[in-house]
């Protein structure tokens, strides 16, 4: 019996959802993607307190699954990004406090995800990356990044696609605090974390007049961008590039491009 690949813990006000894939690095599978978005519309229905997201094993979440590129064509990636976009916002504009707890590689669409939710919290083996523009002309997520770490920071990261260190990302502000682990989640400080993202949310609202545009242009500049004729190939040549940059590095950790 194939196991789930979300997990969720719904017996308090406080939803703890796992992604649960640690095999694969909790990428970011047609079915994680499904049931993710599923039970955060279900902790929306069901009026949720809090989420907290974290991932099982080693890494928070790798990134987008393209284990099973050769049965992909370019309208089946493209529908997989909406996908994604859609949860990110969805997460983005929760009427709950989000929270997000990385450790490991947070790569690609599991970065995305990580800097969807109001809070982000890291271990400090955690890295960051987003190597969708560079790898494959993806935009997703972009504008999300810019509003915590700032526009030129956030263009460095998309366009280099480099590795980000959980300190320098807590510098730049794309992760709230380091934390020891899940253990720093406790009751005092999620009702503080609590009170403190209702006023960063009105705020928001107050100095950004276009915020409730912002979603639909996010859908337009995804799609845009992977609508371009060939997003499959490209897809392809940016994981044999990654394969042979693992192939020829000596050996110690393995790093994300």
């Amino acid at each position: 019996m194939t196991e789930a690949p979300v997990l969720v813990d719904a017996s308090a006000a406080v939803w703890r959802v796992t992604l649960h894939r640690p095999q694969q690095g909790n990428a970011c599978s047609a079915e994680l993607v499904r049931a993710l978005d599923d039970a955060v519309a279900r902790a929306e229905a069901e009026g949720a307190e809090a989420l907290v997201l974290q991932g099982q094993g080693r890494h928070f979440c790798t990134g987008f699954d393209l284990s099973k590129l050769d049965d992909e064509t370019d309208d089946t990636l493209l529908a997989r990004f909406v996908r994604i976009e859609l949860l990110l916002q969805r997460i983005a504009h929760a009427p709950f406090l989000t929270i997000a707890l990385a450790q490991g590689r947070t790569m690609g669409a599991g970065a995305d995800l990580f800097a969807a939710c109001g809070l982000r919290l890291a271990q400090a083996d955690a890295a960051f990356a987003f190597p969708g523009a560079r790898g494959f002309g993806l935009v997703l997520g972009t504008r999300r990044l810019a509003a915590r770490v700032g526009t030129e920071t956030a263009l460095d990261w998309v366009e280099s696609g480099r590795s980000v260190a959980a300190d320098e990302a807590c510098r730049r502000g794309l992760v709230t605090s380091l934390v020891d682990g899940p253990h720093a989640i406790d009751a005092h400080s999620l009702a503080r974390w609590r009170e403190d993202a209702q006023l960063r949310a009105s705020l928001r609202q107050a100095v950004d007049p276009h915020r409730a545009d912002a979603a639909a242009r996010d859908l337009d500049l995804l799609v845009r961008s992977a609508a371009r004729p060939g997003l499959r190939e490209r897809v392809a040549a940016y994981v044999a590039r990654v394969a042979a940059a693992r192939r020829s590095s000596p050996p110690g950790p393995v790093r994300d491009a």
